[in-house]
């Protein structure tokens, strides 16, 4: 069946690309305005007639074979051998698909030492490389993603096609170069961490505040009679389990929050109704501390700093206050040390939940609900595919942790408006105006005939940039429609390509393809 479906793909592609270039759709473009969105030639969603799944069939490479091979994972910490693939401009995901044409000698030789590895038979690493400043010696980073070999096609003139998907992230240890010229290295897998869910136990089930100081003097009136009836006993017990529970740092954070409770218990009745719920500076902490990271704690005796990198988070993820008046909730808030919402800020599921609603503004995708119930996966998806430049994509591969990673993401995701061309700043295109034309999200890696992978981010619209040259149809990426290379005009700088439809039928009638490389998500 599968094989079926192949085939018809194949067939619209072949029919696509017997179709006339419409070579006036390109000059209507240019002098299209960008305040008249009809007058550009976009078509809209309902309009919509590109077929998305030839897209990422990457048909432009010809006749490859699939391997028939899929490597098992290595467990976290493994150290491996693996022949290495530099890539520029390039950051590669676990889960996502990179093409290769394969033409240089030496990453020849990385192909054909990955095909007949014993070890790690079909696996590689790759690793993005960079020059910093732009004019700089090259470098490496130092975190790649394994990358299994899919599929493969040896040409007549000694270059490989390939088709790759990302497995698992690693760190490089050393490299070096075989005799064969391949480079190579000793990586360590990383170990990726489960997605974390706030356990139920940690709010929901704890006695409410209102009942802890009738409860304390319930125990002393009990203890100065020698008697403790049942429940007393019972809620105790209770108490006493959950701090054992609790790690020494954590149990004297709980504790001071208690006694902020009491505190909190024995001055309400005396609050004036002017008050309107101010807090005073011990119970927020002075403002001319030293540490705004610290939170204070009033007890009885003595005051107490509660610290954010006691509970091993940020400084700026946390501004909980401790202690003050008592409202009409507090008969509903929990004795745990933290309220339900600071859990939700590391909830992997809960971030992800707001990820996935995130990207579906942002993108449009129609669901997103078998993601949200694999954080980690989804983490890895908005990180290989959210319009940035990738040097910041690169920072996101190197982030430890789903719920950082998530949340990292959605800061990001906040931010986005633009894209702008790196090396003036021009704003080139913004967010409402990305287009999906692959199966594989609004931005993917393409291969052009020289070898070259660029990483390629899809708009309905742009400004500030000029056509160079005339549209070619060879070699398209996009099946039924030819490329023209586009520059900036402030700085020509390469920022990419225009695509127009090669027949009337197919829509939209032209769209813009931007290089990551060559953009920022930094204004001046």
């Amino acid at each position: 069946m599968d094989d079926e479906i192949e085939r018809r793909q194949i067939q619209h592609i072949l029919e696509l690309d017997h179709e006339e270039l419409q070579v006036e759709e390109v000059d209507s473009l240019l002098e299209s305005s960008d305040d008249d969105p009809d007058a550009t030639g976009y078509a809209s969603t309902d309009d919509f007639t590109f077929n998305t799944q030839l897209t990422s069939l990457h048909s432009y490479l010809g006749d490859v074979d699939d391997t028939h091979h899929r490597s098992s994972f290595w467990e976290g910490g493994a150290i491996v051998n693996l022949p290495l693939y530099y890539l520029e401009g390039v950051v590669l995901f676990p889960e996502a698909t990179l093409p290769l044409r394969v033409i240089e000698p030496n990453f020849v030789a990385v192909i054909n030492r990955a095909m007949t590895q014993v070890d790690a038979p079909y696996t590689m690493g790759v690793v993005r490389v960079y020059r910093d400043p732009v004019d700089g010696p090259v470098r490496q980073a130092k975190i790649g993603t394994t990358a299994e070999i899919r599929q493969y096609r040896p040409v007549e003139d000694g270059s490989i096609n390939v088709v790759t998907r990302g497995r698992q992230r690693f760190r490089l240890r050393r490299c070096w170069v075989d005799a064969e010229g391949a480079p190579c290295g000793e990586v360590q897998i990383i170990e990726e961490d489960v997605p974390f869910r706030t356990p139920r136990d940690a709010c929901a089930k704890l006695v409410p505040l209102s009942n802890l100081r009738n409860q304390h003097m319930l125990s002393l009136h009990a203890l100065s009679h020698g008697r403790r009836n049942d429940e007393n006993d019972s809620e105790a017990n209770s108490e006493e389990s959950f701090e054992n529970e609790l790690s020494q740092t954590e149990r004297r954070i709980h504790q001071a929050a208690i006694g902020a409770g009491y505190e909190s218990d024995g001055t309400d009745e005396s609050t004036s109704s002017g008050d309107d719920g101010k807090f005073s500076d011990s119970q927020l902490g002075s403002p001319c501390t030293n540490d705004p990271s610290s939170i204070r704690a009033s007890t009885s005796g003595h005051t107490k700093q509660v610290r954010n990198s006691d509970l091993g988070i940020g400084t700026k993820s946390m501004t909980h206050k401790v202690a003050g008046p008592r409202s009409h909730l507090s008969s509903t808030v929990s004795r745990a040390f933290w309220p339900i919402w600071v859990y939700h800020m590391y909830d992997s599921f809960c971030l992800a939940q707001k990820a996935a609603d995130m990207w579906k503004q942002v993108v449009g995708t129609p669901s997103m609900d078998g993601f949200v119930n694999k954080p980690d996966l989804l983490s890895f998806y908005i990180a290989s595919k959210i319009p940035i430049s990738d040097p910041t994509r690169q920072e996101l591969l190197e982030i430890d942790g789903i719920s950082h990673r998530l949340r990292r993401e959605i800061e990001l995701l906040e931010r986005l408006d633009c894209v702008c061309c790196k090396i003036c700043k021009t704003v080139i295109a913004r967010r409402s105006d990305m287009l999906v034309m692959s199966a594989d999200g609004p931005l993917g890696a393409y291969v052009n005939s020289y070898g070259y992978v660029h990483e390629v981010m899809t708009f309905r619209k742009a400004k500030g940039l000029a056509l160079r040259g005339r549209p070619h149809k060879e070699y398209s990426w996009f099946p039924g429609y030819a490329w023209t290379i586009i520059n900036c005009m402030t700085c020509e700088t390469q920022m990419g390509w225009l695509f127009t439809a090669t027949n009337k039928k197919l829509k939209p009638k032209s769209f813009w393809g931007i290089r990551g490389c060559s953009v920022t998500n930094e204004m001046r």
